[in-house]
């Protein structure tokens, strides 16, 4: 790349800081023209320097008073051509999903090679987007699980059997519970097993709890 870029780096971890600078120092065609520990101070430097072009925010997600994910949206709705890049250790498919949504330009883990870094940063200064496979994977996951929960309709009947199965009842309990055969309520447990794709009646559990059943 023979244009200069300059970037500003946001993380509250020193040792991460100090290892992405070096890294960057051997890079003349980048110049590193802030850190800082917050989301908030990235867009205090933005909002009076309003003059300085920014090519890029590579930022963490966990930082105090406003994280990356935050920090993210507040860039795309004020500085729409500042390019963003979500170095994390997080993997949490919500929040990815999340910064996509809201056009984060890359996302890979603070595990990545140096190697893979460098390719990510240009690869983005240079026009694209770079998102790891790992991050890839979970993205694709999270939306095939949410496109199956989406398919997934249980009646009235089911999910009364499902919330006392969550309870902890037993069959017998629920059949007397619903004024059911203890056989019906063992085909109801049989068949939510099947239709929600779990293996147990912890499966189960699990997704009554996800769903807010309990609540």
């Amino acid at each position: 790349m023979s244009t200069q870029f300059s970037i500003i780096i946001a993380d509250d971890h020193a040792m991460f800081l100090d290892g992405l600078k070096s890294i960057l120092a051997e890079e003349s065609s980048i110049k590193i023209v802030l850190t800082a520990k917050t989301g908030a101070q990235v867009l205090k430097y933005l909002r009076i320097n309003t003059e300085e072009k920014i090519d890029l925010i590579i930022t963490d997600i966990n930082m105090p008073e406003m994280d990356g994910v935050e920090l993210n949206n507040a860039i795309k709705a004020e500085f729409p051509n500042i390019k963003t890049l979500v170095v994390s250790m997080l993997e949490d498919p919500k929040k990815i999903k999340t910064l996509t949504d809201d056009n984060a330009n890359g996302y890979i883990s603070k595990n990545a090679e140096k190697k893979e870094l460098l390719v990510a940063i240009k690869t983005i200064l240079n026009g694209d987007n770079y998102f790891s496979q790992r991050i890839k994977q979970i993205a694709m996951e999270a939306m095939f699980s949410a496109k199956q929960q989406q398919e997934i309709t249980l009646t009235k009947r089911e999910k009364e059997v499902l919330k006392l199965i969550a309870q902890e009842f037993t069959t017998q309990e629920i059949a007397d519970k619903l004024f059911l055969s203890k056989h019906t309520i063992e085909s109801y447990r049989k068949n939510l097993i099947s239709k929600l794709g779990v293996r147990n009646l912890a499966g189960l559990t699990r997704y009554a709890v996800e769903q807010g059943l309990l609540d």
